[in-house]
């Protein structure tokens, strides 16, 4: 396997002034077109004026589907409809857990299926805790994997109440300080914070969570006797508003990507539950446009007020 190693201190240098920042990736994850053909999103992403994709494929959020989705012939696939359609991937979602018997055959597939269709992230949960063993065997494998493939492993905290490894921002520094390896971080995203631990300050843990993230998500949520319901952005109770000019603030930009399953909503026991009809186009590229200015006009907010003192920055940002 050809290496594209990322150098072990990368993310870790000294911060860029703010002119010479890299430029900050703006994904939209393929969740809200959940039902549609994969070409017909990538279209409509284009028509919005989106440059960057994050692909879905997580059980109970999208259709069904197997490890024959990650073969070399439809990363082959995948990869003419992005060009085809000038939309470029830099982070993947397939939410697994890693301490699960075949974590280490299923995960690889995805990650080489990943680094194909040109991602820089693959994005996954940890493990439920009673899995905290076999986890850090395969997370071990797994990151050298990534570091052969070029690819960044985003831990993401979950949103359905369970007892897993990482529940809030705080259990970030001993999981990762443990892990060890600098292709592994998080993918912190608030909007499953508010299901996940309700009493949790969404906002605060956002930022807690920052210096240990590799990429993160952006989804707004209304909390209702119902259920939790997801919402275009700032239409929420998440604080989408202040997270976004907090990531414009970092020394190296943090990409993002926005997160809307607007075929989803969760119960009030945090279970998702999905809708037996798929979202029309017109509806998907109403909210996403709208969350793409949101995202951008914020960003420009964050850059406007400043930096924060260095001891508030990441030293993991990428």
């Amino acid at each position: 396997m050809t290496s594209a190693a990322m150098p072990a201190d990368a993310g870790r240098r000294a911060a860029a002034p703010a002119a010479a920042r890299p430029p900050r990736s703006v994904s939209i994850s393929g969740a809200p077109y959940d039902g549609h053909p994969v070409p017909h999103m990538l279209e409509s992403l284009a028509r919005i004026g989106a440059t960057h994709v994050e692909p879905a494929f997580i059980v109970g959020y999208t259709e069904p589907f197997d490890e024959s989705s990650f073969t070399e012939a439809r990363a082959v696939e995948y990869a003419r409809w992005l060009a085809e359609a000038g939309i470029q991937c830099h982070a993947m979602s397939s939410h697994i857990d890693l301490g699960r018997p075949d974590a280490l055959t299923v995960f690889a597939g995805r990650m080489a299926f990943a680094a194909r269709i040109g991602a820089r992230v693959i994005n996954t949960n940890a493990a439920a805790r009673a899995n905290e063993a076999r986890f850090h065997q395969n997370i071990q494998q797994l990151a050298r994997l990534a570091e052969d493939l070029g690819l960044l492993i985003g831990l993401e905290n979950p949103g359905d109440g369970s007892d897993n490894l990482l529940n809030i921002a705080a259990d970030g520094p001993g999981l990762i300080a443990r892990i060890n390896h600098p292709h592994v971080g998080l993918n912190y995203d608030a909007g499953n914070t508010i299901s996940h631990r309700p009493g949790v300050d969404t906002v605060a843990d956002a930022l807690a969570a920052m210096p240990l993230c590799v990429h993160t998500h952006i989804k707004d949520v209304r909390r209702t006797p119902q259920g939790y319901f997801f919402t275009g952005l700032g239409e929420g109770e998440i604080g989408c508003d202040r997270i976004v000019q907090a990531l414009a603030t970092l020394p190296a930009a943090l990409n993002l990507s926005i997160e809307i399953p607007m075929r989803l909503h969760r119960g009030p026991d945090a279970q998702p539950s999905r809708s037996a009809w798929r979202v029309p186009l017109a509806d998907i590229e109403a909210r996403l446009g709208a969350a793409l200015d949101f995202v951008h006009q914020h960003l420009a907010a964050g850059e406007a007020a400043g930096t924060p003192p260095v001891s508030q920055l990441p030293e993991t940002s990428r």
